[in-house]
C-alpha cells in the first residue's frame, strides 16, 4: 500500500480470494472502508516514549525493582524471562494486572517425554517446510468490524461456548432440525419461517422449509442436500452452541471433516423411518462413516437423535427406537465411544420440534417420560436441548500454550485467520508463531463474528487478524501457536486401525497411500514399515508384513510434506487423524511418536 495515496483502492486485476478458489465478482461500487478495529495494547519496546506509563507492570518494574532507573527498567521490559524471577511480578500476574504484556511468556511448559524409539532414531525433521498448498474450504466467510461505527473491544461471553455437528446420512434431517433448533429459540421471525414455507411449497416440498434455514444456496434447496457446512449460533441461559450443519452425502465427507474438526459435540441424526435407518447404517451409508470420523476428529460427546418418530410408519413407537439403538450400541463402541459416559440417546421429531425445546406430549408417547426419568439409555434428561446444557467439556485450559489450527483465511484490509481455538487464551497484541514455517507474527485483532475481542478461551470460534502476513503465510491447516511451538514433521510412528480396505487394496502393507487428515490439515500420505499388528482376539504379531480389517497396526506414515501436529497423549486434538482414499475412510489412528527434535 502506498502510504502516501489519499485513499486505498483495490488493483484493477486483484481479486479477492473466496472459497473454493473462484475469484468473487468485482462490486458495483466499491464499498465504504470498514473502520480501523480497535488497536490492540501496545508492545513492549525500548524506546522510552513508546512505554505506557500508566502500565501496573511498568510501575512495578520501575519502582520497586528498578527503583526508579529507566534504563534498567526499560530493559528488564524488553526481556521478560528475567522478570519472572522477581516474586513481585508473577503476583501481579497471577492477579490479572500485565498478563497481557506477559501473555506470550506465561506459558506452562513442557519437555520432549521419553527418549524417541529405536525405529525412530534415523528419522530427520526437513527445517526446509514447503508452503502449503492453496486451500479451498466451503464455509462462508464472516467480516470483522464491518460496521460503520467503531465497535470497542469487550470481553467474551463468561457462558461456556460449545460447538455442535449435525452429522448423519442423506435426508436423516439434519438441516430441518437445525433450523428447527434456530426457530423455537427465536434466532429466526415468524414473517422469514412464513416465507421459507411458500417457497418450499412451490417447490412441492412442503416439509424442507426448516432447512432452507440451513441450506442457503439454490443448488441446496432445489436438490434437497446439504453441501456446505452451514453455520449459525444460539445460545441458552447456561450455553452458547455454535451449529455446524455437515452434508451427509459421501461425495462431500471432506466438507464434513472440516466441519467435524471444530466440533466438541456431534449430534448423529437418525432416520428411524422404515428403510431410511436401514440404507444409512448398512455397508455404504454414511451413518457408520459419518460417527466414525466424528470419533476420530475429536468429539466430546455422542448425542445420537433417532429423528422422524413421528412418521406414519413409527408413530412413536419404543419398539423401533430399541431397534436403531440396539444396532448402533456395538457399532458405536467399535468406533471407540464409551457408551456410559460419551453417548446419549433421545428420541425426537426435527420438523414438529418434539422433544427439541419441549417434551413430547405424552398422549402421543407414553412411554418417554418413565424412559428418561429411569436413566434408560444414558439419558434423564427430557429434551434435546435441557441434554446439551447438562453436557460439561474438560480439558479446556485457558493456561496452557495457545493452539489454533487455521480452518480458512482470506484478506480484509490484511489477513484474517479463522479457526478454533483448542487450547490457551488468544489476546490482541500477542506474539505467535506460524507452524510448520515457524515464522513470528502478532496478533493486531481478535473476533467473534463481528464482535471485537479482548481475549478468546478454548472452544471459541474466533477471527484473527495477524499483522504483516500475506495470504501465501496463513494456510488452512496451518497452526497458530505460542511458545513452546508445536512440532511439525513428515514422519511419524502411529497406532491406527483398520476400518476399510478400497477395492484395489484389500491388504494394508508397506506402500499404502492415502490422505491423511488431521484437524484441518490434509496430506498424502504413505504407509512405509509395519512393527506390528494386533488382531480381533488380542494377538500381537511383532514383524508383521501386512495387515487385514478389523486390526490395529503400529506402523511409521510418511507424509509428502511437514505438517503441524503432536503425540496424542501430549494434545489430543493435534494428535488424532484419519487415512481416506477412493472416497472411504479406511483407518483411523493417533499418533504414539515423533522424531526427535533437532538442537
Amino acid at each position: 500500500m502506498n502510504a502516501n495515496a489519499g485513499e486505498w483502492k483495490p488493483s484493477a486485476a486483484a481479486s479477492e480470494w473466496t472459497p473454493g478458489g473462484v475469484a468473487a465478482p468485482a462490486p458495483a461500487a466499491p464499498a465504504a472502508p470498514a473502520p480501523t478495529p480497535t488497536p490492540p495494547a501496545p508492545s513492549r519496546s525500548s524506546s522510552a516514549s513508546e512505554i505506557d506509563e500508566n502500565d501496573p507492570l511498568w510501575q512495578l518494574v520501575l519502582t520497586k525493582i528498578c527503583n526508579g532507573d529507566r534504563d534498567r527498567a526499560v530493559k528488564l521490559i524488553d526481556n521478560p524471562e528475567s522478570l519472572l524471577k522477581y516474586p513481585e511480578v508473577e503476583a501481579l500476574i497471577a492477579s490479572g494486572e500485565g498478563a497481557a504484556a506477559m501473555e506470550e511468556d506465561d506459558w506452562e511448559t513442557g519437555g520432549d517425554g521419553n527418549g524417541a524409539a529405536d525405529a525412530m532414531a534415523e528419522m530427520k525433521i526437513d527445517d526446509d517446510t514447503e508452503a502449503a498448498a492453496e486451500a479451498t474450504t466451503t464455509i462462508s466467510k464472516p467480516k470483522p468490524a464491518s460496521k460503520t461505527m467503531e465497535v470497542e473491544a469487550v470481553e467474551g461471553d463468561p457462558r461456556e461456548h460449545l460447538n455442535l455437528v449435525f452429522i448423519g446420512h442423506v435426508d436423516a434431517g439434519k438441516s430441518t432440525l437445525s433450523g428447527n433448533i434456530l426457530y423455537l429459540t427465536d434466532n429466526v421471525d415468524k414473517r422469514t419461517i412464513e416465507k421459507y414455507e411458500a417457497e418450499a411449497k412451490e417447490r412441492n416440498r412442503e416439509s424442507w422449509f426448516l432447512a432452507f434455514i440451513m441450506d442457503t444456496n439454490e443448488e441446496e434447496r432445489a436438490k434437497g442436500k446439504t453441501v456446505e457446512v452451514g453455520r449459525a449460533t444460539f445460545d441458552t441461559d447456561l450455553h452458547r452452541y455454535s451449529i455446524l450443519d455437515a452434508p451427509g452425502h459421501k461425495n462431500y465427507v471432506p466438507n464434513m471433516i472440516m466441519g467435524a474438526s471444530q466440533a466438541d459435540v456431534g449430534v448423529l441424526v437418525i432416520s428411524a423411518r422404515k428403510g431410511e435407518f436401514e440404507s444409512g447404517f448398512d455397508k455404504g451409508g454414511q451413518t457408520r462413516e459419518h460417527a466414525l470420523l466424528a470419533k476420530t476428529l475429536g468429539v466430546s460427546y455422542l448425542v445420537v437423535v433417532i429423528n422422524k418418530m413421528d412418521e406414519p410408519t413409527v408413530q412413536w413407537k419404543k419398539e423401533r427406537y430399541d431397534e436403531c439403538i440396539s444396532k448402533l450400541r456395538p457399532f458405536l463402541k467399535g468406533c471407540g465411544f464409551k457408551i456410559k459416559k460419551e453417548v446419549k440417546f433421545m428420541p425426537i421429531s426435527g420438523l414438529t420440534g418434539a422433544n427439541v425445546k419441549d417434551e413430547v406430549d405424552s398422549s402421543e408417547c407414553k412411554w418417554w417420560a418413565d424412559s428418561w426419568k429411569a436413566g434408560d439409555n444414558n439419558t434423564n434428561k427430557p429434551t434435546l436441548m435441557s441434554l446439551l446444557d447438562s453436557l460439561e467439556m474438560k480439558g479446556r485450559d485457558p493456561n496452557a500454550p495457545v493452539r489454533m489450527p487455521i480452518l480458512d483465511r482470506y484478506t480484509d484490509r490484511g489477513t484474517i485467520a479463522m479457526g478454533k481455538v483448542e487450547s490457551g487464551t488468544v489476546r490482541p497484541g500477542m506474539k505467535i508463531t506460524m507452524m510448520p514455517t515457524r515464522q513470528k507474527y502478532k496478533i493486531d485483532g481478535v473476533w467473534k463474528e463481528e464482535l471485537p475481542l479482548k481475549s478468546a478461551r478454548p472452544g471459541e470460534n474466533i477471527l484473527v487478524k495477524v499483522a504483516n502476513a500475506g495470504m501465501e503465510d496463513v494456510q488452512k491447516g496451518f497452526v497458530l501457536c505460542t511458545d513452546p511451538p508445536c512440532r511439525s514433521v513428515d514422519k511419524l510412528i502411529c497406532q491406527v486401525m483398520i476400518m476399510d480396505l478400497p477395492d484395489q487394496a484389500k491388504i494394508f502393507t508397506a506402500g499404502f497411500q492415502a490422505n491423511f487428515h488431521a484437524h484441518c490439515a490434509e496430506e498424502e500420505a504413505t504407509v512405509t514399515k509395519i512393527f506390528e499388528t494386533t488382531n480381533r482376539k488380542g494377538v500381537v504379531n511383532k514383524g508383521a508384513r501386512f495387515a487385514n480389517v478389523g486390526m490395529t497396526v503400529v506402523c511409521m506414515i510418511e507424509l509428502s510434506r511437514t505438517v503441524p501436529c503432536e503425540t496424542f497423549d501430549d494434545y489430543p486434538f493435534l494428535g488424532r487423524f484419519t487415512l481416506r482414499t477412493e472416497g472411504k475412510t479406511c483407518a483411523i489412528g493417533v499418533i504414539k511418536k515423533l522424531p526427535p527434535k533437532k538442537d
